[in-house]
């Protein structure tokens, strides 16, 4: 495959995209999404065939899941689609500066950033994710998706390209790299002449490697040490059901929780009512040494434990002795993914929501909202824990940038 012909299609694309209207971009989204309908046979053909090599190799529960596609999923991805159509478009929208002494009008203006290429593992979701939120910002997008799935990604790439075309738009909107080499993704991350951002999303393995790799700006989407801390002025029945969630609900996601911090005055009361929930559910217990003397019959959690994103039924849990201590330990661990207080005491959630460090910060709900979908934003392109440019998750918003625009009545500017 021809990477650079690739980005070059995509670079082409992107200045037709940058000032098509919102109604046209909003036509290609539906297209696709009737696309991928009509080819969705095709789509899990290609993951059931990928599906058996995996399991097959071993691969764990958690990645699997990750990649499994069925009817009620392909329908899923399409509808988001369909739902980012329904988004605003923020191209274009303009807030207002400032009216300098001069008499300058300055006011700032949302572009599109161009060409936006995602890397990302096992989850082919993803494809038309990425591709259908920077269709909508103006971007074109460069796919490339783990090796277990590139002929569902290329499945779907190919379905999305073929609504394109029926909408009028270049079809290189939408690029996909189908080599499964890694030399492909070093040469598409020595292209910054033709890319204007990077995003990784997957494990911390695919984030490092592209950070140290890469020529272009990175937007980072690394792994998620997620935290539930359960106040002592917690309704206990309301944390048994967000610790549950959390934990329970889909454990190989990155805004599931892999870390229970318990305040000490109410351990004896809650761990073991807890524990026996997560027994009926299937989740293994670590704890630290105050935990297990009211749970002996769990594991002891070591330090590596409090730095593992599990993506598993398994839970590090450790009693602190108040909030403070609760926020310094989520201040050593956290990824700055997400975090969530359990707490009545509103001064206390006050202090957890300003001081935890992440990109989204829960009071009595639970984490696994973290994502684009659940917050309004239709897909989302990944969740950033990062802090320049965008944080959390990622959608149309964080992918288009501001420039000045600014309005004069002939001034110039005088030296001095």
């Amino acid at each position: 495959m021809n990477v650079r012909k690739l980005a070059e299609e995509a670079k082409a694309a992107s200045r037709v995209l940058a000032k098509t209207p919102t109604s046209v971009k909003n036509k290609a989204l539906r297209a696709m999404a009737a696309a991928l309908r009509r080819s969705s046979r095709k789509v899990l053909a290609a993951n059931a065939r990928e599906l058996a090599a995996v399991r097959e190799s071993g691969r764990p529960p958690a990645f699997i899941e990750r990649m499994t596609l069925s009817p009620n999923r392909v329908e899923a991805i399409a509808a988001a689609l369909e739902q980012v159509a329904r988004l605003p478009d923020p191209v274009g929208t303009t807030r207002k500066f400032a009216r300098r002494p001069n008499g300058l009008v300055i006011d700032r203006m949302r572009v599109p950033l161009g060409v936006v290429a995602i890397i990302y593992e096992s989850r082919p979701g993803v494809t038309a994710d990425a591709a259908g939120l920077a269709l909508k910002s103006g971007n074109a997008a460069i796919l490339r998706g783990g090796k277990e799935t590139v002929r569902t990604n290329a499945a779907i790439a190919d379905a999305l390209r073929a609504g394109l075309r029926k909408a009028g738009l270049p079809p290189g909107s939408v690029g996909f790299v189908n080599d499964p080499d890694r030399a492909a993704v070093r040469e598409l991350l020595t292209l910054d002449s033709l890319i204007d951002l990077v995003i990784p999303r997957g494990g911390p393995d695919l984030t490092v490697a592209v950070r140290r790799e890469s020529m272009i700006p990175v937007l980072a989407h690394d792994k998620g040490l997620v935290h539930v801390y359960v106040d002592d002025k917690a309704d206990l029945a309301m944390a048994e059901r967000i610790a549950l969630n959390a934990k329970a609900e889909r454990p190989g996601v990155c805004n599931a929780m892999e870390t229970l911090l318990v305040h000490e005055k109410i351990a004896a009361r809650f761990l073991p009512r807890m524990a026996a929930i997560y027994a009926e559910n299937g989740v293994e217990l670590r704890g630290d040494a105050k935990t297990r003397r009211i749970l002996p019959g769990i594991k002891a959690a070591t330090e590596k434990d409090w730095d593992t994103e599990y993506l598993a039924l398994i839970l590090s849990v450790k009693i602190v002795k108040d909030l403070d201590e609760a926020l310094g330990h989520i201040a050593r661990h956290g990824s700055g993914l997400a975090e969530a207080i359990v707490t009545k005491d509103a001064a206390r959630a006050a202090k957890f929501l300003r001081e935890a460090d992440a990109g989204a910060v829960y009071h009595n709900a639970s984490t696994r909202f973290t994502d684009g979908g659940e917050f309004g934003l239709g897909a989302e392109m990944g969740i950033s824990t990062q802090k320049l440019h965008a944080r959390g998750p990622v959608a149309l918003e964080g992918l288009t940038c501001e420039k000045f625009v600014v309005r004069g009545r002939g001034q110039v500017r005088h030296a001095g």
